[in-house]
Parts: structure tokens; C-alpha cells; sequence
């Protein structure tokens, strides 16, 4: 089989879809390529055991690290990619993080382009996935030229009051970007028992309700039911991409489908795998005009990955936390620094509520003295849950790539001090804003044979820039070596920042789609 498009999208996450729904009204024939199916909505969406002990949604894989360790990444193979399960925070990268910053581990290079390049395609993309926020009360947000499109979701009383207790102490709480769709009051102020009381279900969690945010919700669904023009295959896997005699264009998407191999071609051709799956992609794509690696003349391919630092924590107390939807709070006072440590720590945000069955999952031994009094269920209430992610900075050796039949992702530390002081600042202002504690660290959101954090928030593995020896991708995240060849997801960031990387994926693709519509 061998059929011609407009526009051949590969991968449904968030940005993908993003750019499909956004070229969708041109009447251009796209067709949207995904190795995955549509995730089951089942019972087991709600179950700790089966998505996090089990690992029922994650990838069927093997791969080896820089050790020779083998494990299986944290991936998910759906319509709608990785946002199936992610958390639905989507925040703006701070205008500081488009420059070079200096971290205790090294430099964060600067972008290419700066914020306000970005910033409109923020606002769009704020708009797209139905954020919740509220302008004004984190100092480090940037500039906006928007308000938010939907209200905060409104603390409940367990978070109000740490809300209030660490701005006594001096810092700067404020309601977490939320992509979620809610059913509002008259007064359009959401309340997290809008959607259901299985919020807490949100970190990791798919949604059975499809309240969450997600690429399939907001963008493939609604595409496919107005668009004809737009066709979504489903299990339907790209082995290789395949150049005319030039090497200068894609003229083959090889597929393999149903048992079969399939073929098609398009005038422009997007990747938006995810940044490892699409570095992959590339370099199975190696032929006699690309030897190392399609569009890899710089070597880049793969390199200079980065997922943040991260850490789930929980605050065990000894007063109840009954919070049905804990995750409506962030600070970033320690993004950039703080009074006892120059160099920027990252984001502290709330995490969905920990359940028995996760915390049965991954004892470690610091908890057994715990054990003895107080029950896993008793634990879970008495808990109070953090999510902390610092900076990582990019490195060549930092890399995924094939090695005897294997995927290979070699991981190295870059800014271990970062994450170490995060915690320690977490813990202090805990204590100073009357919140007696004991820190537990949490293993399963992130997979509990990963090392250093899974490949929760992948970037970087195609980074864009103006030198073609350094840099994969042109400022348009156009290949430098082939010209119908676009990467629209994280692929391309040259740093990480501190926050979630989702909202500016989104921007990107939206910015790219404007680009691609232009040559359509």
C-alpha cells in the first residue's frame, strides 16, 4: 500500500495532536500516525495496584542503561501519548530560563529565541487545554499578554491552610496551572468535586471520566468528529523513514500494521514520538545518504537528553489530610536560589494523594519503623504528598541510541545539589509554617527500577538552533538536512528549565503548525 498526504503526523501526544488540530481547518489531507490504541477506560484506571504496582498501562520494553542494567521505561503507548497519564500541570518556562543560567552542576545554555516569541503561542495554548490559573501570585510567572482562560481551582481546606501558613512564613504559595475540564459554579469558580471524587486520581492516573486534559480529549477527538480530512491510524508503528536519492526529503513513512508492512508519503512529515522515541526513529532511519542516522550529520541525534530531577515526597503528619484533590498548589520562591544556597533548587508542587496499594508497592527501609504503628491506610491519610523537580542540564553523554539490537539510554548526573537542597528547604519551611513532619521518599510514579528519575519529562534529544554542527533542527524545528521534516515535541529544547515541559511543547507545536501552514 503506498498513499500520498498532505501531512503525515507521527505520534498523538500532546504535541502532535496539537499541531493536527491546528492545520485540520486548512482542508489539507493529514493523516496522524500512532503505535498505540486508544487506552481501555476501565475500573482499573482507578486503581493504584494496576497503573503503578502493576504497570498495566507502561510499555511493553527492554532497555539498558550506561551500567547494563536492563529495565522498562516509563512510557505509554496511546492516542494521546504520555498526557494519558500525566499530571495536567501546565505552566510557562520563566523568561529567564530562554537565557543562560548558572547551576552548581554547570550552564543551562540559552535559547535560540527568546520568551516573547513563545509567549503568544502560550497564551494559545493555555486557551487549547483549559488552564486554570490565576495571574499574579507566583513572582517568578512571566510576563503574560492573557489572563488565564478558566479560574483556580480552588484549594480545599487542608491546602488552604498551608496555602496561608507558608505565606506567613515569607513565601509566595500560588494555585497550580491546571489543564482539567470542569463543570464551574454560576460564578465560574471550579471546585475539584466538579469533575468527581477520584481527582485524587490524577498523577499517573488515566482518567476514566476523560476529565483530564489530555491531548486524545482536547485535540484528537474533537478533530476527528469536525475534520474528514484528518484520518487517525492506530497500531500502527514507524519503522524507518525512508529519502529520495538526495536524502534531502522524506518521501517513505514505513509502517507496520495489522502484521504488515504499509507504505505512505506526504509532502511535509512531523515526528512527535516524544523525545526518545522520536531521537529513535531518526536513527533507525539511517541509509546510505544518512549513515549515522537520519538528519544526524552533527552527531546530535539522541544526545543532550534531559528529564528533570525529580522526587515524590511524603509529609507523614500527625494530623489527617482527608483532601479529595490535593494537587492545586505550587511555590517557586527557591527557583532561581535562596537565602542559603545561590544557585537555583526548582519547583515545589503538590502531588495527587497517595494510596495504600502504592505505598504497600514500594517499602523501603526507612518506613519500617513506621510500619508496626501505623498502617498503610493510616499512613495514606496521615500523608500529605510533594512533588520536587530540578533542573537538569544537558550533556552529549546523556544519549539514548542502538547498540546490539538494544535501546540504550545512558543517563550521567548533572545537577544532583539542585534537587538535595530542594528537599532540605522543603523540609525547613514544613517546620517553620507548623507542619511536624516525617519525609518519606516516594519510588513509584517514576518506576521503581529506573535509575535517576525514569524518563518522566524527556526533552532534549534534538535540540534546534542556527548551526547545523551543533544542532539538529533549524528555528522552525525544521531538520537542517532535510527539508519536509519537522520535530514537534520536546525533542528540541536546548534546556529544561524547572517546570513542567507540557504547556511549552503545546506552544512549540502550535508555533511550528503556523510555519508548516505557510508551506502548505
Amino acid at each position: 500500500m503506498h498513499d500520498h498526504y498532505d501531512l503525515i503526523v507521527i505520534g498523538s501526544g500532546p504535541g502532535g495532536a496539537s499541531l493536527a488540530q491546528r492545520l485540520a481547518p486548512t482542508g489539507k489531507r493529514i493523516l496522524i500516525l500512532e503505535r498505540g490504541d486508544y487506552l481501555p477506560r476501565s475500573e482499573k484506571n482507578w486503581s493504584s495496584q494496576a497503573v503503578f504496582v502493576d504497570g498495566i498501562y507502561q510499555a511493553r520494553e527492554t532497555w539498558t542503561n550506561a551500567t547494563g542494567k536492563t529495565f522498562s521505561p516509563a512510557l505509554h503507548y496511546f492516542v494521546g501519548g504520555n498526557s494519558k497519564v500525566y499530571g495536567g500541570a501546565l505552566l510557562r518556562l520563566r523568561e529567564r530560563d530562554f537565557g543562560e543560567v548558572l547551576h552548581a552542576g554547570g550552564v543551562s545554555p540559552a535559547w535560540p529565541l527568546d520568551y516573547a516569541v513563545f509567549e503568544p503561542y502560550y497564551a494559545q495554548a493555555e486557551r487549547l487545554f483549559h488552564v486554570h490559573g490565576q495571574r499574579g501570585e507566583d513572582p517568578l510567572e512571566p510576563w503574560a499578554s492573557t489572563p488565564y482562560p478558566h479560574p483556580p481551582v480552588s484549594h480545599e481546606p487542608r491546602i488552604a491552610q498551608l496555602d496561608a501558613d507558608l505565606r506567613a512564613i515569607g513565601l509566595h504559595p500560588f494555585h497550580l496551572p491546571l489543564g482539567i475540564l470542569l463543570d464551574e459554579k454560576p460564578d465560574g469558580t471550579p471546585t475539584p468535586t466538579s469533575v468527581c471524587m477520584r481527582c485524587s486520581f490524577f498523577d499517573g492516573f488515566p482518567c476514566l471520566l476523560n476529565g483530564k486534559a489530555d491531548a486524545q480529549v482536547i485535540c484528537v477527538d474533537p478533530m476527528l468528529a469536525a475534520h474528514d480530512n484528518v484520518t487517525l491510524m492506530t497500531n500502527a508503528y514507524v519503522s524507518r523513514l525512508g529519502t529520495d536519492a538526495s536524502g534531502r526529503r522524506v518521501d517513505a513513512v514505513h509502517v507496520t500494521r495489522n502484521g504488515g508492512e504499509e507504505i505512505y508519503s506526504a509532502d511535509i512529515v512531523v515526528v512527535a514520538c516524544g523525545a526518545l522515541s522520536s531521537a529513535l526513529l531518526l536513527l533507525r532511519s539511517a541509509n546510505d545518504q544518512h549513515p549515522d542516522g537520519l538528519a544526524n550529520g552533527s552527531g546530535q541525534v539522541g544526545r543532550n537528553y534531559m528529564r528533570h530531577h525529580m522526587s515524590v515526597l511524603m509529609a507523614v503528619m500527625p494530623q489527617a489530610n482527608d483532601t479529595v484533590f490535593q494537587k492545586t498548589l505550587a511555590f517557586s520562591d527557591f527557583y532561581f536560589g535562596a537565602d542559603d544556597w545561590p544557585h537555583p533548587l526548582g519547583l515545589v508542587q503538590m502531588c495527587a494523594t497517595s494510596h495504600a496499594p502504592q505505598i504497600r508497592g514500594e517499602v523501603l527501609p526507612e518506613w519500617l519503623e513506621w510500619l508496626p504503628r501505623m498502617p498503610f491506610e493510616q499512613i495514606a491519610r496521615h500523608s500529605m504528598d510533594f512533588w520536587l523537580q530540578a533542573e537538569d542540564l544537558p550533556h552529549p553523554d546523556n544519549r539514548i541510541y542502538y547498540k546490539d539490537g538494544m535501546v540504550h539510554l545512558d543517563q550521567h548526573e548533572t545537577n544532583p545539589q539542585a534537587l538535595h537542597h530542594l528537599k532540605r528547604k522543603l523540609k525547613q519551611v514544613l517546620t517553620e509554617a507548623g507542619h511536624p513532619h516525617v519525609l518519606l521518599e516516594r519510588s513509584l510514579y517514576f518506576g521503581k527500577d529506573i535509575l535517576l528519575d525514569g524518563t518522566a519529562h524527556q526533552a532534549g534529544t534534538a535540540r534546534f538552533g542556527t548551526d547545523p554542527a551543533t544542532s539538529v533542527l533549524d528555528l522552525d524545528c525544521r531538520a537542517h538536512e532535510v527539508d519536509n521534516l519537522y520535530l514537534a515535541d520536546a525533542s528540541f529544547f536546548p534546556s529544561i528549565g524547572a517546570v513542567n515541559p507540557t504547556l511549552t511543547i503545546i506552544a512549540n507545536a502550535l508555533r511550528v503548525a503556523d510555519r508548516i501552514r505557510e508551506r502548505l
